[in-house]
């Protein structure tokens, strides 16, 4: 439950901008942000200050305020001083809002406030009504709180508190008690008395028990006791003859009352994830009660009660290496560890006859991943299977990943694929390293899975009644639902985005160009509502309703998928405020403030809007020393070019890095070798020679190949290149001539072109790769799984090179078989590493995992980039397989494939 919208409305602020050319006296600076009876201060820094010099100057509009919102993010003895004075300078305060959490940890977690006690004073606030203390860090209830007789809201939501007061009882007028996320393990019998509550939530506590004097609340309609250690209900909770909505979800319950079934007025029994194994008849059929998460109808695992009862075992555990991709699940369920940094958890009872799970790891692609125009992939794509088969019991799934740097205003959830629809799942973060989280999520069936970091999305559904709208991530933002707004529940979602100041003005040339965040709104249902949406947008940073021209004003909107934007002021009222502007909109869309001296503001938009979006990128071509045929490509954000640079240049050389691109998230582009040089493999990513990428920022953009030239390598060095363009590979493929005439014009898709330099061969080193060699045929594996055939063990043994020792000890060859080798192909390394390769190959044979053994050792061996190439084959020879046994009709294909269907977010063609 929100403060801001479960108390009185209270705005949120910014900061007024300062007059550069005159210093003015603090009280001045704060007469701002007193908008009518409110005085907002929790958003700007020194609101204490300010707050004390208006106390001493009395201004005549500080006699009218009736709400007041501070931050506590202030010293300790400053906010004491500051709260000592707020009794007698604003005797008619109707509303205190005293809060941390408007600063955030590395992790984007909100900060507690440093409020640890209030003044004494404060309970000669008689007209106080509405009294919020969240995120801060009390421990126990100021004792002026219980003297305020007439609060009706009291918010206490994530502090350190581990009981309440008996006196508590005592508060006649409340009707709004929030203390989630506290410490609280029991809770007074007085807490019955309050016999004009209404809405109480202590989730996330740690709560065993109830007292029985809870059943005294008659009034009560919303109890919310989630993520507590519950394992019974008083039978009293019978007596809440007023109760609506009954939340007991992530308990230890293993009963509950029958009466419950009984409650008048009870629409909504949430007892998901608890140890129900029993229910009475009248809850297991009533529809509004949750139950996903028990263990219904299972017998109970505790020990016998006779010598012949069934003894339950513990949850088995399996943990898979790399060269497995199914494992068996059994109704008894099990707790499953992926090599690729996945985990499931089959709670008993999720399948009712043992099942075999398939998984895949896939790397991305745009017609798999679907993101929005905001969006950053943050993992691989896991597949899971089987497709659709639902579970008793939702499935626990943990996928891990990397945070990415920037936090502020985002947050990360695992989407998923239902249907011929993605949506985003109810995501947990867990932390395992400083840069290594779990986002986890339950997930009641099996599909395509993956991470993503979005603009902070908040939700709600709005009813006939009206409502209220708030973005959690940027105060201020909202929307206002009248009554009447539709005829039918509909789900409204809105997401908000900002542009750094600086990138703007680079942009349009003008210092004092600004614009506000950037507002998407969303719904589902008929496009237009019944009565007009208020909608409110803070003005652009720096610009206050009393100071602005409004000839400079623009509010612009944007349909997607349409080119461009519009300047729509003229068409709407704007209402402003000091801070803030107003309009009434029928329908949906996106919307942002501009101010700016320039004219067609909605061309401008357009490029800033893609400038957003953009990342800044430098593109990489690097050269193993050992081996000059290896090549490393690569594509960096600019920020980390220097660092990566530094690390591979003890094994790798080459030019400098190109000038810095652009590129969009999911942007496709293609590397082309030029000038005699090819590559050379058979590769699943290669389309007639050229090398295919996707621009993730928070992945890994990096792909090694092995080149070869058709030129005498005898006579003299080659000197050839690799250029990089955009877009995926053409059907027809342009000569270089050609494609160097394309280099130029606006529209160019060339980015850089980098040397590529393979020395001269000496007589020695002429084409060594299975020259003069006779071995049996040999294949590695199977054609189902993959499996390499002696032409691709030649290429790996040709990769090798110095490091065979390493790789051979990891294959489990003997150090005495390894001295052996070396003494009987003394002159000849070639020779060496064949011999080792197709003598433990040949003892592999017929053995299963043998190909993921050699990986594996390749991996241990610091040689990922042979790894990856084996990994390479067995794909392509996996999808070579499928495709045959479907050509002749063995195996259907897969309808539901999601790069068949799968939505992509529309956007404007980029310029």
């Amino acid at each position: 439950m929100s403060a801001a919208v479960e108390g009185p409305e209270l705005e949120a602020v910014a900061p007024a901008a300062e007059d550069a050319s005159e210093a003015v006296d603090a009280a001045s600076r704060a007469l701002p942000f007193l908008g009518g009876n409110r005085l907002s201060l929790d958003l700007s820094p020194g609101g204490c200050h300010r707050l004390l010099h208006l106390c001493v100057q009395q201004p005549l509009q500080l006699l009218q305020v009736e709400f007041l919102r501070l931050s506590t993010h202030e010293e300790p003895q400053l906010l004491e001083a500051t709260l000592a004075r707020v009794p007698r300078s604003l005797s008619r305060l109707r509303s205190l809002v005293l809060t941390g959490g408007q600063r955030r940890d590395t992790l984007g977690a909100c900060l507690r406030g440093a409020l640890t006690a209030l003044p004494a004073g404060l309970s000669g606030l008689a007209h106080l009504a509405h009294l919020d203390l969240s995120f801060n860090s009390l421990e126990t209830l100021p004792a002026c709180v219980l003297q305020m007789r007439g609060l009706g809201a009291l918010l206490l939501s994530h502090n350190y508190l581990s009981k309440l007061p008996e006196a508590l009882g005592a508060l006649p007028a409340l009707t709004f008690l929030a203390v989630t996320h506290n410490r609280l393990q029991t809770l007074p019998p007085a807490l019955g008395a309050l016999s004009t509550l209404q809405r109480l939530d202590l989730s996330q506590n740690l709560l065993d028990t109830l007292p029985p004097e809870i059943g005294g609340l008659g009034n009560l309609r919303e109890l919310n006791l989630a993520s507590n250690r519950l394992q019974s209900l008083p039978a009293s909770l019978a007596g809440l003859r007023s109760l609506r909505l009954l939340v007991l979800h992530s308990n230890l319950l293993a009963s509950v009352p029958a009466s419950l079934a009984h409650l008048p007025l009870l629409t909504r029994l949430d007892l998901r994830d608890n140890r129900l194994r029993d229910l009475p008849a009248e809850l297991l059929d009533a529809p509004f009660v949750r139950l996903q998460g028990n263990p219904l109808g299972e017998a109970s695992p505790e020990a016998p009660s006779s010598p012949g009862a069934a003894f339950v075992p513990e949850m088995p555990r399996l943990f898979l290496t790399s060269d497995l991709d199914s494992f068996p699940v059994t109704p008894g369920g099990c707790s499953v560890t992926l090599a690729c940094g996945v985990r499931l958890l089959f709670p008993a009872g999720a399948t009712i006859t043992p099942i075999t799970i398939r998984y895949r790891l896939l790397l991305p692609e745009p017609g798999l991943v679907p993101l929005g125009p905001h969006d950053a992939l943050l993992s691989r794509v896991l597949e899971l299977q089987p497709h659709g088969v639902a579970f008793q019991q939702d499935v626990g799934l943990w996928l891990l990943f990397t945070p990415p740097r920037a936090w502020r205003c985002r947050e990360v959830v695992v989407r998923t694929r239902n249907d011929s629809s993605w949506s985003d799942l109810e995501t947990f973060l867990e932390e395992e390293a400083p840069k290594r989280l779990w986002a986890h999520c339950q997930v009641p069936h099996f599909s395509w899975f993956l991470v993503v970091s979005r603009p902070i999305s908040n939700a709600c559904l709005v009813p006939p009644e009206g409502t209220l709208l708030c973005s959690s991530g940027h105060p201020g933002v909202k929307v206002i639902f009248p009554a009447g707004a539709t005829e039918e529940p509909r789900r409204v979602s809105m997401q908000v985005v900002r542009m750094a100041g600086r990138e703007l003005r680079a942009l349009l040339g003008e210092p004092e160009a600004t614009v506000s965040p950037l507002l998407c709104l969303s719904q589902s249902g008929p496009p237009n509502f019944l009565r007009p949406v208020t909608v409110q947008l803070p003005l652009p940073s720096g610009v206050t309703g009393l100071s602005l021209d409004r000839s400079c004003l623009h509010l612009l909107y944007w349909a997607p998928p349409a080119a461009t934007w519009d300047d729509i002021t003229a068409q709407v009222v704007l209402e402003l405020t000091h801070l803030y502007a107003r309009f009434q909109v029928t329908h949906f869309s996106w919307y942002w403030l501009w101010y700016t001296t320039k004219n067609c503001v909605g061309g401008l938009a357009r490029k800033a809007w893609e400038r957003l979006r953009l990342h800044r990128v430098n593109l990489i071509a690097l050269q193993r020393r050992r081996d000059p045929e290896q090549v490393l490509l690569q594509c960096l954000p600019r920020n980390k070019v220097d660092a990566t640079l530094r690390r591979l240049l003890e094994r790798y050389r080459g030019p400098e890095p190109s000038d810095t691109v652009e590129m969009f998230e999911g942007e496709e582009f293609f590397a082309a070798f030029e000038r005699g040089i090819d590559v050379d493999a058979d590769r699943p990513d290669c389309v007639e020679g050229r090398i295919c990428f996707v621009f993730y920022s928070h992945l890994k953009n990096v792909k090694e190949v092995y080149v070869t030239t058709a030129l005498d390598r005898e006579a003299q060095a080659v000197r050839g290149q690799v250029s990089f363009y955009r877009g995926a590979v053409p059907v027809q493929v342009p000569e270089e001539a050609e494609a160097a005439r394309q280099r130029k014009g606006a529209d160019a898709l060339w980015m850089a072109t980098l040397p590529i330099k393979l020395p001269r061969l000496r007589g020695s080193e002429g084409p060594r790769r299975g020259a003069g060699l006779s071995l049996a045929p040999l294949n590695l594996g199977d054609a189902e799984t993959g499996f390499l055939t002696q032409s691709n063990l030649l290429t790996v043994a040709g990769r090798l090179g110095p490091d065979w020792p390493a790789v051979a000890l990891h294959l489990g060859v003997s150090y005495r078989e390894l001295q052996r080798i070396r003494h009987e192909f003394r002159d000849d390394l070639d020779g060496q590493i064949r011999h080792m390769l197709f003598s433990w190959a040949e003892r592999q044979a017929g053995q299963p995992g043998a190909v993921g053994l050699l990986v594996q050792a390749l991996e241990q061996s610091d040689r990922q980039d042979v790894a990856e190439e084996v990994r390479a084959v067995l794909e392509l020879g996996r999808c070579k397989y499928q495709d045959s046994i479907q050509r002749t009709g063995l195996a259907p294909k897969d309808p539901e494939g999601p790069g068949s269907s799968a939505p992509q977010p529309s956007e404007p063609a980029q310029a």
